[in-house]
């Protein structure tokens, strides 16, 4: 990361950035009062030009391959993406003059795959189910066979790339334990486990008493559970990461669409527009007040914010058929 020009004028600091790609602030964090009995402190990763924690392991797996002298202007990056990591794979795309290929599904919004076209991403769209109701193995079906015969293109696999995870193991999970004393619970939501096993192999060394909870939609197979079909991007999966460590996850809990639904319109009501993930981990984060002390120290992260999902969880229309 280029560190911002700090001038001073006036007695007034200001900080000049040179790319979108450098500012990413990492230490910004709400309290969130009424959702247990303890204060649960939402941290925000939203505030970056790509607009969620995606950003962070972006960055890693593109800045991996240029020192080992992998890709230049003329390669190809095809990456699988539900949304956000597309979008700021798509940002570092265009800041750096690379070609993009992202590969989505039906569970998209539509401003996720508009944003990434904004950039100048090629976007490929999935329609078709694999059968364990989602879209992955799909996706990757596509990705193997676009491989196969297109030259001079390069797979990042967020799924198996330990740069996913090492990305948060250097960021995510420093900047929580370099912001409180203690912590007490953290809760992290699964989607391709990256954040997940980040904050975990760091805590095992850093912080080992502190109580990890894992949180995963209801219908997905990530920890082994009943496949079924699934309607809102972010968490989840139809096909287990191979970045997962399943050994090192002691809690875990499954929530339904309808209750991230039902806990992302409480939140908005308050003010906070929060994304799918956000409203699936605080419905998980509910089910533990009779366990977590008043006193106890309770952080949870928050990857995005509300404003892709307008069309789906925020809107009655779509909430209804889903239901329906």
């Amino acid at each position: 990361m280029n560190q911002p020009v700090v001038t001073l004028f006036d007695n007034k600091v200001t900080e000049i950035y040179h790319s979108p790609i450098d500012y990413r602030p990492s230490n910004v964090f709400f309290c969130l009062d009424s959702i247990i009995r303890s204060n649960v402190y939402m941290k925000y990763e939203a505030g970056n030009f790509a607009g969620s924690i995606k950003i962070k392991p972006a960055l890693r797996m593109i800045e991996a391959l240029e020192k080992e002298n992998k890709i230049n202007r003329d390669t190809v990056i095809v990456e699988s993406s539900s949304g956000n990591l597309g979008i700021a794979l798509s940002l570092i795309a265009a800041s750096k003059g690379y070609k993009f290929l992202c590969v989505t599904d039906a569970m998209a919004s539509q401003q996720s795959i508009n944003l990434m076209k904004s950039y100048g991403a090629e976007v490929v769209v999935i329609t078709e189910r694999d059968e364990n109701g989602g879209y992955l193995k799909k996706r990757l079906e596509y990705i193997n066979h676009y491989l196969q015969n297109n030259r001079n293109c390069i797979w990042l696999n967020q799924y198996a790339n330990p740069n996913n995870y090492l990305a948060h193991y250097y960021s995510t999970a420093k900047e929580l334990l370099d912001s409180f004393y203690h912590i007490d619970y953290l809760f992290v939501g699964a989607g391709t486990t990256g954040t997940l096993m980040g904050c975990i192999n760091y805590f095992e060394e850093f912080s080992p008493k502190t109580t990890i909870v894992a949180v995963d939609n209801k219908g997905s197979v990530t920890f082994g559970l009943a496949p079924d079909k699934r309607n809102i991007p972010g968490l989840g999966t139809s096909r287990a990461p191979e970045i997962l460590q399943a050994d090192k996850v002691s809690n875990l809990e499954v929530v339904s669409d309808q209750e991230t639904i039902a806990m992302c319109r409480e939140m908005v009501k308050r003010g906070y527009l929060v994304g799918g993930s956000t409203g699936t981990v605080l419905a998980a984060i509910k089910r533990w007040n009779d366990v977590i002390e008043p006193h106890e120290t309770v952080v949870m992260i928050a990857p995005d914010s509300g404003e892709k999902y307008i069309d789906t969880i925020y809107n009655d229309e779509w909430c209804q058929h889903i239901a329906g």
